[in-house]
């Protein structure tokens, strides 16, 4: 066999991804990835020891050049290929999570989300959300013949594909990520063409279900002191509502133009617990202002609208409803954490996407951007 060097696999690979990438979509997710490097850096710089200071920011680097990669390979693959090879994706993740209640799983902030392997971290949760917006868009996606729209069969077998994974999530518990997965599978369901019924009947289940697990006392007492302080957050100002407390102060401190990057108080005092990761928006409101985190906000919001729009232009229900699952995805999400941020939603610990720091999560988001880069790049109805 004739050796092939490196450059020669490095140009067929490139050579493999579309020419004809959606350039505002590619260019949003770059710019908030750019963002929050920074912003991770503002969180965890100013220690006395100079390796501490810049490690996070160097990791994230690391991180989003793996997600870059990960986003650009997902994209070079074609989508109906990726559609066959949804059945192994979904056991893989279905096997992490399995893990993660195993002794190789590790409790981190009061939830066993994590597996560590040689001081390796994954969060299985993560890769779970692409998994079901690939295995619900194969189940609904793909009406049988003679048949226009998804048959109660079919929303059916996609409830049993919610409810591995979400039972999975719910036992370790992680509610942030349960409750990404329900918005996800609702999202897919409403724009499916699956009779009202099931989306309105859904609804109430999980209302009642909510209701049901207060009520039995099945929340973990961190969990109840988060939603107990996001009622009245100055019950305890210094202790469960205290998060709550020094997010808002950290943001109302910023006002309209912020006290300039590497200058906040409160970032530098270290006020805000998590502010790296699940209180990122702080550092932006209080150093960038409302001007920086209304850009963030803009780019976010662009994001979606134009993953929204690819949706729109696709003739295949499976690429269509990919596009519904992500965006759904990252739009709740991003409301979640903002809004926790601000005061108007319950601490949960999801990450802001795209800015917040994080490996798996960063990769994660990355590679759903990839799926719906390369399902617009072979789908060019749209204008």
């Amino acid at each position: 066999m004739t050796a092939v060097s490196p450059r020669t696999y490095l140009t067929r690979a490139t050579s493999a991804i579309p020419r004809r990438l959606d350039g505002v979509l590619l260019y949003s997710v770059a710019a908030l990835s750019a963002i929050g490097l920074l912003l991770v850096w503002a969180a965890t710089s100013g220690t006395d020891n100079p390796a501490a200071s810049t490690g996070h920011v160097r990791r994230q680097a690391v991180h989003l050049v793996l997600g870059a990669v990960a986003c650009l390979a997902v994209a070079a693959v074609d989508y109906r290929l990726i559609r066959a090879y949804t059945s192994v994706v979904y056991a893989l993740a279905t096997v992490g999570l399995i893990l993660v209640l195993t002794p190789l799983g590790a409790t981190i902030n009061g939830s066993r989300s994590w597996v560590v392997i040689g001081g390796f971290q994954a969060q299985p949760g993560e890769v779970a959300k692409i998994a079901l917006v690939l295995g619900v868009a194969m189940l609904l996606g793909e009406p049988r013949d003679g048949e226009h729209r998804p048959t109660t069969r079919d929303v059916l077998f996609s409830l049993v594909a919610l409810a591995v994974p979400l039972g999975l999530i719910l036992a370790q518990p992680d509610l942030g990520t349960a409750m990404v997965l329900g918005c996800i599978y609702l999202g897919m369901l409403a724009l499916s063409g699956a009779p009202v019924r099931w989306v309105t009947g859904l609804i109430g289940c999980g209302i009642a279900a909510a209701f049901s697990v207060w009520w039995f006392g099945l929340l973990k007492d961190y969990q109840i002191a988060r939603f107990t302080s996001f009622v009245d957050p100055t019950a305890d100002p210094r202790g469960t509502g205290y998060n709550a407390n020094q997010a808002k102060i950290a943001v109302g401190s910023g006002g309209f133009n912020g006290t300039g990057l590497f200058q906040g108080e409160h970032t530098s005092g270290r006020f805000v617990p998590e502010q790296h990761t699940d209180f990122i928006f702080t550092v932006a409101g209080e150093e960038l202002g409302f001007v920086g985190g209304a850009v963030i906000l803009a780019l976010l919001a662009l994001v979606v609208w134009r993953v929204l729009r690819i949706a729109s232009g696709c003739e295949q229900p499976f690429g269509r409803l990919v596009c519904v699952g992500v965006a759904a995805w990252l739009c709740f999400q991003c409301f979640i954490n903002i809004g926790m941020t601000l005061g108007i939603m319950p601490i949960t610990g999801l990450p802001l996407p795209f800015v917040s720091y994080g490996g798996t999560a960063t990769i994660a988001n990355l590679m759903a951007i990839g799926l719906v880069l390369g399902i617009q790049a072979r789908e060019h109805t749209y204008e």
